[in-house]
């Protein structure tokens, strides 16, 4: 029996090493950064300072990262970023879901009203110092809640699934609905289980938006037990700056025992690492997420 399989020309095998060879270089460019920035985060500081590392650790530590976690204020920022983007990511996945699956009927009462209101906001915003004053007569500035319930509702998540919810076959609404079923037990019995990857979708947005925020603990939060991990590493990050020539930075170094380029990477790889983690067990369901709604028929 004849094989079917085609002949790979010399032509074949030069094209398909270079584009070999051009994959590995980006995939090189893009990967390098960071892998460099973990190789400073695990080398001695002050070793970091000499320079001449590119690859490998020259004096393997974890010192760096025992630096941010030792001190209570580290640690209690990292509780917090914790407990935010879990409550954050959680309950606007759930409000996202409640409100989409509401606007997606059409027979809603006034849906074209609500319609506008979300595209509205989409455009227009009060401005930073009327979203303060907002934020202040709600009584959520210097709260934990400052960071949640503005970021209850996200209006790009909004129509992803409402998108989503119009795809779904009106038959299995209505095969409950002749089993007795409300609309609620609907949408929790029925609706939410085929939902799963526009659940994870936006529950991982809303999740990574929550771990790197730091803006509105720099601005809404005064209290030092309510500061974010994102903050402080930002304050960190500015502190290492402060030195303004190198014989200050050395100083600096040498008494400390941390350079403040060693500071600048732990604090990529301590804000970096747990998204890495995650990303690569729901990769499967973000992808599916991602792609909702982009295919008729």
């Amino acid at each position: 029996m004849k094989s079917n399989r085609i002949r790979r020309t010399r032509e074949d095998w030069v094209l398909d090493s270079l584009i070999y060879v051009i994959l590995a270089l980006v995939f090189f460019v893009c990967a390098y950064p960071f892998w460099y920035g973990l190789v400073l985060s695990f080398n001695d500081s002050v070793d970091t300072a000499k320079g001449g590392m590119y690859f490998f650790p020259r004096v393997w530590t974890l010192e760096n990262y025992m630096k941010f976690f030792r001190d209570d204020t580290w640690l209690r920022g990292f509780l917090v970023s914790v407990a935010r983007t879990l409550s954050g990511g959680v309950i606007t996945t759930l409000f996202t879901m409640l409100v989409s699956y509401g606007l997606s009927h059409q027979k809603l009462v006034f849906r074209k009203l609500y319609m506008g209101i979300v595209i509205f906001s989409m455009y227009f915003s009060g401005g930073l110092i009327p979203y303060y004053v907002l934020l202040k007569n709600l009584h959520l500035l210097n709260t934990f809640w400052v960071y949640i319930i503005p970021s209850a509702l996200n209006t790009f998540f909004i129509f992803i699934a409402i998108a989503f919810f119009n795809d779904i076959p009106d038959a299995l609404k209505e095969s409950a609905k002749l089993d007795g079923a409300s609309e609620i037990r609907i949408f929790g019995s029925v609706i939410l289980p085929i939902s799963l990857p526009l659940l994870v979708t936006i529950l991982l947005f809303s999740a990574v938006g929550q771990w790197n925020a730091w803006f509105d603990s720099a601005f809404y939060v005064t209290n030092k037990s309510l500061r974010t991990l994102g903050y402080l590493l930002m304050e960190a990050i500015n502190q290492a700056n402060v030195p303004s020539n190198a014989v200050a930075a050395a100083q600096a170094a040498a008494s400390a025992k941390v350079d403040p380029l060693a500071v600048r990477v732990t604090a990529m790889m301590i804000s970096v690492i747990p998204i890495l983690a995650i990303y690569p067990f729901l990769q499967r369901y973000f992808v599916t997420g991602l792609t909702i709604g982009s295919v008729k028929g």
